[in-house]
């Protein structure tokens, strides 16, 4: 095969598509730039000879590649990645790596001397003896999430314009924006999409598919304090910021946090601290499997806050608390032949199927409540958000073959 793939991922990925966590709520996308590849995409779309393809004043691209199939009962299949990085590490100036022939050898990189990839951390690449590596100079992430996402489906597409012989059905592609930063499917038209199911292509390693995700909330802590002159504060002032940090470490040290969680186990996490004496704020983000076990979250944080607040008067707090997303099993457990249709095209391709659950959330986590029951297949990525991040060309070969084998299971299942 003609891949494609990898010349597509070197070219992505040093467009910087930084989404921006800290952007008003009425910026969408977060930033302008992301829209730059979005661009790009909707002219290599056009140049294949997919017609529709476009991109909408949000940022989104739709494309459709029509069914060369004689069956007319086909489910409509949409293929999805986001076009943003992650503002956790800096996506500007990204200068790809090519390490060639690789043998097993940690891989220093250049412009950072504590940056080194090695076997130990990602045992994975033991499987990549003689491929292809790819990783960034040490100094950016390498936008591999979700840019190999973006080039498989891409490629795969270039596939099946160019060989008949695969026959699929009516096939949607959606590139989104934003996804990084928890805004990715505010703005998607599911009516205009039109799919019945979809996948979005931001997994790990060849094999995996994830049908499950966290239920997420966020909550936001507001405290108001009591002021008062410092040089005559005893018995008057009730520090709003001293509060906040009282009520962060009242919080369990040894568990229900990220740092001593795993597998299926949730936790309440302060993302950020903002204050002075007489008003503080400190936001949360509160993640579990199922819902009631995020309830138990949710309550021992106003029981926590309740607590703290006896020893504080003449202070208040509030606490508001936001759904965000939810685990999109409940959505796939109805509907299991979507996830029947993934391990098949795992399997042909020549992989283990790995089931596997998120700790974290994709846009398929929304998409699947929106009305699209849509899992998350593996890319290849390694080392997400960090400059430490890699993918093979291997693996992306791997992802592009799952879509290809993907929907031809679905025409085949077809009546």
């Amino acid at each position: 095969m003609n891949y494609t793939v990898k010349e597509r991922f070197l070219r992505y990925v040093q467009i910087d598509t930084q989404s921006d966590p800290n952007a008003s709520a009425d910026i969408f996308p977060t930033t302008e730039k992301q829209k730059n590849l979005s661009k790009i995409l909707v002219e290599e779309l056009l140049d294949m000879g997919i017609e529709d393809a476009h991109m909408d004043e949000y940022g989104y691209v739709y494309a459709t590649i029509p069914s060369n199939s004689d069956k007319s009962n086909i489910p409509v299949v949409c293929f999805c990645s986001h076009v943003d990085t992650a503002p956790d590490c800096s996506g500007t100036d990204v200068k790809p790596l090519v390490h060639t022939n690789y043998q097993g050898q940690d891989i220093p990189l250049p412009l950072n001397a504590e940056a080194t990839i090695k076997p130990s951390d990602f045992p994975h690449l033991n499987n990549q003896i003689g491929e292809e590596i790819i990783t960034t100079s040490g100094d950016t992430l390498l936008g591999a999430d979700d840019k190999s996402g973006v080039a498989e489906i891409m490629d795969a597409a270039y596939q099946l314009v160019n060989n008949q012989n695969i026959k699929h059905g009516n096939i949607r592609i959606l590139f989104t924006p934003d996804e990084e930063v928890g805004r990715g499917v505010d703005f998607v038209d599911i009516k205009k999409l039109g799919a019945d199911f979809g996948f979005t292509l931001d997994g790990g390693v060849p094999g995996s598919v994830e049908d499950e995700t966290f239920s997420a909330d966020g909550a936001v802590v507001t405290i108001t304090g009591r002021s008062a002159h410092p040089g005559y504060a005893k018995g008057k002032m009730e520090n709003a910021m001293k509060i906040a940090s009282e009520i962060i470490s009242s919080l369990p040290k040894d568990k229900l946090s990220p740092e001593t969680t795993s597998g299926k186990q949730g936790f309440i996490h302060p993302m950020a601290l903002e204050g002075v004496l007489e008003r503080a704020t400190i936001k949360f983000i509160l993640r579990d499997f199922t819902n009631p076990l995020l309830e138990e979250k949710r309550q021992l944080l106003r029981d926590t806050v309740d607590q703290v607040m006896k020893s504080y008067p003449n202070s208040k707090a509030e606490v508001e608390i936001k759904e965000q997303y939810r685990n999109m099993k409940e959505v796939l457990d109805t509907k299991p032949f979507i996830m029947e249709y993934a391990e098949e095209a795992i399997r042909r391709t020549g992989l283990e199927v790995k089931k596997t659950s998120i700790r974290g959330g994709t846009d398929g986590s929304r998409l699947s409540f929106m009305g699209l029951p849509c899992p998350n297949l593996f890319t290849g990525m390694q080392g997400i958000h960090s400059v430490r991040e890699w993918i093979s060309v291997k693996d992306m070969h791997l992802a592009v073959d799952t879509i290809l084998n993907l929907v031809a299971v679905i025409e085949e299942k077809a009546s």
